[in-house]
Protein backbone atom coordinates (compact mmCIF):
# COMPACT_ATOMS: atom_id res chain seq x y z
CA UNK A 1 0.00 0.00 0.00
CA UNK A 2 2.76 2.28 0.73
CA UNK A 3 4.50 1.69 -2.33
CA UNK A 4 1.35 2.35 -4.54
CA UNK A 5 0.90 5.56 -2.31
CA UNK A 6 4.10 6.37 -3.18
CA UNK A 7 3.80 5.97 -6.30
CA UNK A 8 0.30 7.32 -6.92
CA UNK A 9 2.10 10.92 -5.57
CA UNK A 10 5.00 10.61 -7.96
CA UNK A 11 2.70 10.29 -10.41
CA UNK A 12 0.58 13.58 -9.12
CA UNK A 13 3.39 15.38 -8.99
CA UNK A 14 4.39 15.12 -12.54
CA UNK A 15 1.72 15.73 -14.00
CA UNK A 16 0.96 18.80 -11.97
CA UNK A 17 4.41 19.70 -12.95
CA UNK A 18 3.86 18.70 -16.88
CA UNK A 19 0.20 20.83 -16.59
CA UNK A 20 2.46 23.76 -15.00
CA UNK A 21 5.07 23.62 -17.84
CA UNK A 22 3.05 23.55 -20.38
CA UNK A 23 0.95 26.44 -19.54
CA UNK A 24 4.16 28.29 -19.20
CA UNK A 25 5.41 27.18 -22.68
CA UNK A 26 2.32 28.33 -24.18
CA UNK A 27 2.39 31.57 -22.52
CA UNK A 28 5.98 32.17 -24.36
CA UNK A 29 5.06 31.25 -27.20
CA UNK A 30 1.44 32.65 -27.67
CA UNK A 31 3.11 36.24 -28.75
CA UNK A 32 4.90 34.70 -31.27
CA UNK A 33 2.04 32.90 -32.56
CA UNK A 34 -0.02 35.87 -32.94
CA UNK A 35 2.94 37.59 -35.16
CA UNK A 36 3.33 34.79 -37.20
CA UNK A 37 -0.58 34.40 -37.64
CA UNK A 38 -1.20 38.30 -38.25
CA UNK A 39 1.91 38.60 -40.54
CA UNK A 40 0.56 35.94 -42.85
CA UNK A 41 -2.94 38.20 -43.22
CA UNK A 42 -3.36 41.09 -45.63
CA UNK A 43 -5.06 43.74 -43.34
CA UNK A 44 -5.68 41.89 -40.01
CA UNK A 45 -7.35 44.44 -38.54
CA UNK A 46 -10.31 43.96 -40.39
CA UNK A 47 -11.27 40.81 -38.07
CA UNK A 48 -12.88 40.74 -34.87
CA UNK A 49 -11.95 37.53 -33.40
CA UNK A 50 -9.18 35.34 -33.10
CA UNK A 51 -11.29 32.43 -35.24
CA UNK A 52 -11.54 35.12 -38.22
CA UNK A 53 -8.01 35.73 -38.31
CA UNK A 54 -7.53 32.13 -38.08
CA UNK A 55 -10.13 31.13 -41.00
CA UNK A 56 -8.54 34.31 -43.29
CA UNK A 57 -6.35 34.19 -46.41
CA UNK A 58 -3.34 33.67 -46.22
CA UNK A 59 -0.66 35.71 -48.10
CA UNK A 60 3.10 36.42 -48.60
CA UNK A 61 3.65 39.80 -49.79
CA UNK A 62 3.81 41.23 -46.62
CA UNK A 63 7.23 40.07 -46.39
CA UNK A 64 8.34 40.43 -49.73
CA UNK A 65 6.96 44.05 -49.33
CA UNK A 66 8.01 44.51 -45.86
CA UNK A 67 11.98 43.47 -46.88
CA UNK A 68 12.14 45.91 -50.03
CA UNK A 69 10.60 49.19 -48.49
CA UNK A 70 11.76 51.89 -46.25
CA UNK A 71 15.47 50.37 -45.75
CA UNK A 72 14.56 47.22 -44.41
CA UNK A 73 17.64 45.95 -45.72
CA UNK A 74 20.07 49.28 -44.26
CA UNK A 75 18.27 48.47 -41.05
CA UNK A 76 18.82 44.70 -41.09
CA UNK A 77 22.81 44.48 -41.81
CA UNK A 78 23.12 47.74 -39.58
CA UNK A 79 22.15 45.67 -36.56
CA UNK A 80 23.69 42.49 -37.65
CA UNK A 81 26.62 44.53 -37.95
CA UNK A 82 26.53 46.29 -34.26
CA UNK A 83 25.18 42.95 -32.86
CA UNK A 84 28.03 40.90 -34.30
CA UNK A 85 31.17 43.28 -33.16
CA UNK A 86 29.95 43.77 -30.16
CA UNK A 87 29.47 40.29 -29.10
CA UNK A 88 32.75 39.78 -30.27
CA UNK A 89 34.04 42.22 -28.25
CA UNK A 90 32.49 40.64 -25.04
CA UNK A 91 33.89 37.42 -25.64
CA UNK A 92 37.00 38.75 -25.36
CA UNK A 93 37.17 41.49 -23.04
CA UNK A 94 35.12 39.83 -20.70
CA UNK A 95 37.16 36.57 -20.72
CA UNK A 96 40.52 38.95 -19.79
CA UNK A 97 38.26 40.44 -16.95
CA UNK A 98 36.73 37.48 -15.89
CA UNK A 99 40.47 35.55 -15.72
CA UNK A 100 41.62 38.21 -14.20
CA UNK A 101 39.47 38.26 -11.44
CA UNK A 102 39.21 34.80 -11.19
CA UNK A 103 42.72 33.86 -11.18
CA UNK A 104 45.00 36.55 -10.66
CA UNK A 105 46.22 38.57 -7.19
CA UNK A 106 46.34 42.48 -7.06
CA UNK A 107 45.48 45.05 -4.43
CA UNK A 108 42.14 46.31 -4.71
CA UNK A 109 40.87 43.26 -6.35
CA UNK A 110 38.12 42.60 -4.04
CA UNK A 111 37.13 46.48 -4.29
CA UNK A 112 36.84 46.45 -8.03
CA UNK A 113 34.67 42.90 -8.45
CA UNK A 114 32.06 44.71 -6.00
CA UNK A 115 32.38 47.73 -8.64
CA UNK A 116 31.57 45.36 -11.03
CA UNK A 117 28.54 44.12 -9.26
CA UNK A 118 26.94 47.37 -7.92
CA UNK A 119 27.22 48.54 -11.62
CA UNK A 120 24.76 45.74 -12.48
CA UNK A 121 22.23 47.31 -10.08
CA UNK A 122 22.26 50.02 -11.97
CA UNK A 123 19.59 50.99 -14.13
CA UNK A 124 20.37 51.72 -18.04
CA UNK A 125 18.04 54.80 -17.90
CA UNK A 126 20.20 56.14 -15.15
CA UNK A 127 23.61 56.78 -17.76
CA UNK A 128 21.28 57.86 -20.69
CA UNK A 129 21.65 61.44 -20.36
CA UNK A 130 25.41 61.42 -19.29
CA UNK A 131 26.18 58.86 -21.76
CA UNK A 132 24.51 60.94 -24.32
CA UNK A 133 26.46 64.30 -23.39
CA UNK A 134 30.13 62.10 -23.66
CA UNK A 135 29.18 60.41 -26.77
CA UNK A 136 28.47 64.07 -28.38
CA UNK A 137 31.77 65.54 -26.92
CA UNK A 138 33.11 62.54 -28.71
CA UNK A 139 31.50 63.56 -31.56
CA UNK A 140 30.44 59.72 -31.81
CA UNK A 141 26.42 61.41 -32.68
CA UNK A 142 24.71 59.36 -35.81
CA UNK A 143 28.26 56.81 -35.85
CA UNK A 144 28.58 53.04 -35.79
CA UNK A 145 31.03 53.62 -32.48
CA UNK A 146 28.51 54.84 -30.48
CA UNK A 147 26.08 52.24 -30.60
CA UNK A 148 29.53 49.65 -30.26
CA UNK A 149 32.11 51.26 -28.25
CA UNK A 150 30.61 51.93 -24.66
CA UNK A 151 28.85 48.25 -25.33
CA UNK A 152 31.99 46.21 -25.98
CA UNK A 153 32.54 44.96 -22.35
CA UNK A 154 29.15 44.51 -19.88
CA UNK A 155 29.38 43.52 -15.83
CA UNK A 156 27.41 41.05 -16.10
CA UNK A 157 29.65 39.15 -18.93
CA UNK A 158 32.19 39.82 -16.40
CA UNK A 159 30.33 38.47 -13.65
CA UNK A 160 29.66 35.20 -15.62
CA UNK A 161 33.16 34.34 -16.90
CA UNK A 162 34.42 34.63 -13.41
CA UNK A 163 31.70 32.67 -12.07
CA UNK A 164 32.69 29.99 -14.48
CA UNK A 165 36.40 29.98 -14.25
CA UNK A 166 36.53 29.94 -10.08
CA UNK A 167 34.60 26.39 -10.58
CA UNK A 168 37.53 25.14 -12.79
CA UNK A 169 40.59 23.68 -11.62
CA UNK A 170 43.51 25.34 -12.01
CA UNK A 171 46.25 22.17 -12.17
CA UNK A 172 46.07 22.60 -15.83
CA UNK A 173 47.21 26.17 -16.01
CA UNK A 174 49.87 25.72 -13.18
CA UNK A 175 51.06 22.56 -15.67
CA UNK A 176 51.24 24.96 -18.25
CA UNK A 177 53.34 27.57 -16.69
CA UNK A 178 55.76 24.64 -14.68
CA UNK A 179 56.16 24.09 -18.98
CA UNK A 180 57.49 27.63 -19.84
CA UNK A 181 53.73 28.48 -21.29
CA UNK A 182 52.91 32.25 -20.94
CA UNK A 183 49.60 34.04 -19.72
CA UNK A 184 48.33 34.70 -23.11
CA UNK A 185 49.34 31.10 -24.40
CA UNK A 186 47.20 29.84 -21.15
CA UNK A 187 44.31 32.48 -21.56
CA UNK A 188 43.43 31.61 -25.37
CA UNK A 189 45.29 28.20 -25.74
CA UNK A 190 43.85 26.51 -21.78
CA UNK A 191 41.21 28.89 -20.45
CA UNK A 192 39.24 29.54 -23.58
CA UNK A 193 38.59 26.17 -25.00
CA UNK A 194 37.52 25.21 -21.63
CA UNK A 195 35.08 28.22 -21.46
CA UNK A 196 33.62 27.70 -24.45
CA UNK A 197 30.40 26.72 -22.14
CA UNK A 198 29.96 29.55 -20.75
CA UNK A 199 31.29 32.03 -23.73
CA UNK A 200 28.45 30.41 -25.62
CA UNK A 201 26.14 31.00 -23.11
CA UNK A 202 27.92 35.16 -22.68
CA UNK A 203 27.32 35.28 -26.96
CA UNK A 204 23.99 34.58 -27.37
CA UNK A 205 22.60 37.21 -24.81
CA UNK A 206 24.84 39.62 -25.88
CA UNK A 207 23.56 39.22 -29.49
CA UNK A 208 20.36 39.04 -28.15
CA UNK A 209 20.29 42.00 -25.96
CA UNK A 210 21.90 44.22 -28.97
CA UNK A 211 19.93 43.18 -31.61
CA UNK A 212 16.72 44.06 -29.48
CA UNK A 213 17.98 46.84 -28.02
CA UNK A 214 15.98 50.18 -29.07
CA UNK A 215 16.46 53.15 -26.55
CA UNK A 216 20.47 53.73 -27.21
CA UNK A 217 20.32 53.32 -30.64
CA UNK A 218 16.76 55.45 -31.09
CA UNK A 219 18.93 57.92 -28.74
CA UNK A 220 22.32 57.81 -30.43
CA UNK A 221 20.99 58.19 -34.18
CA UNK A 222 19.30 60.60 -36.13
CA UNK A 223 19.98 59.42 -39.54
CA UNK A 224 18.37 56.27 -42.23
CA UNK A 225 22.40 55.38 -42.64
CA UNK A 226 22.88 53.86 -38.98
CA UNK A 227 19.47 53.08 -37.71
CA UNK A 228 19.25 49.54 -36.69
CA UNK A 229 16.22 47.42 -36.84
CA UNK A 230 14.17 47.99 -33.99
CA UNK A 231 14.31 52.11 -34.69
CA UNK A 232 13.94 51.39 -38.24
CA UNK A 233 10.22 49.10 -37.18
CA UNK A 234 9.21 51.51 -34.90
CA UNK A 235 9.32 54.35 -37.46
CA UNK A 236 7.57 52.00 -39.87
CA UNK A 237 5.08 51.94 -37.66
CA UNK A 238 4.38 55.81 -38.09
CA UNK A 239 4.59 55.28 -41.97
CA UNK A 240 2.23 52.59 -42.35
CA UNK A 241 -0.46 53.87 -40.61
CA UNK A 242 -0.43 50.88 -38.33
CA UNK A 243 -0.36 48.63 -41.08
CA UNK A 244 0.36 45.41 -38.61
CA UNK A 245 0.41 42.76 -41.29
CA UNK A 246 3.61 44.19 -42.60
CA UNK A 247 5.00 45.28 -39.05
CA UNK A 248 4.30 41.73 -38.19
CA UNK A 249 6.77 40.58 -41.19
CA UNK A 250 8.88 42.72 -40.24
CA UNK A 251 9.03 41.67 -36.54
CA UNK A 252 9.24 37.90 -37.50
CA UNK A 253 11.94 38.63 -40.47
CA UNK A 254 14.08 40.06 -37.36
CA UNK A 255 13.47 37.22 -34.57
CA UNK A 256 15.13 34.48 -37.73
CA UNK A 257 18.28 35.16 -36.47
CA UNK A 258 17.81 34.77 -32.81
CA UNK A 259 15.83 31.65 -33.85
CA UNK A 260 18.75 30.12 -35.70
CA UNK A 261 21.28 30.74 -33.14
CA UNK A 262 19.29 29.14 -30.48
CA UNK A 263 19.13 25.78 -32.90
CA UNK A 264 22.30 25.99 -33.99
CA UNK A 265 23.90 26.40 -30.28
CA UNK A 266 20.83 24.98 -28.00
CA UNK A 267 23.50 21.75 -26.91
CA UNK A 268 25.87 24.48 -25.89
CA UNK A 269 23.38 27.20 -23.93
CA UNK A 270 22.10 24.08 -21.73
CA UNK A 271 25.80 23.05 -21.12
CA UNK A 272 26.82 26.87 -20.27
CA UNK A 273 23.85 27.03 -18.11
CA UNK A 274 24.77 23.67 -16.13
CA UNK A 275 28.24 23.87 -15.94
CA UNK A 276 29.89 24.72 -12.60
CA UNK A 277 26.29 23.87 -10.88
CA UNK A 278 28.39 21.08 -9.10
CA UNK A 279 31.81 20.90 -7.92
CA UNK A 280 33.47 17.76 -7.08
Amino acid sequence: MEILNSVSGQVIKRTLIFCLLTLVAIGMVFPMAWMLLVSFRENPEQYSSFMELIKAPWVVFNYSEAWTSDNFLRYFLNSLLIASVVTAGNIVFCLWAGYAFARRRFKGRALMFALVIGVLMIPQQVIMIPLYRLMAEFGWINTYASLIVPWLVTPFGIFLVRQYLVSLPSEIEDAARTDGAGEWYILFRIVMPLSKPILTVLAIYIFLSNWNSFLFPFLFVNDEAHRTLPVGLAFYLGKQSIDWGHLMAGASISAIPIILLFILFQKRIIEGLTAGALKE
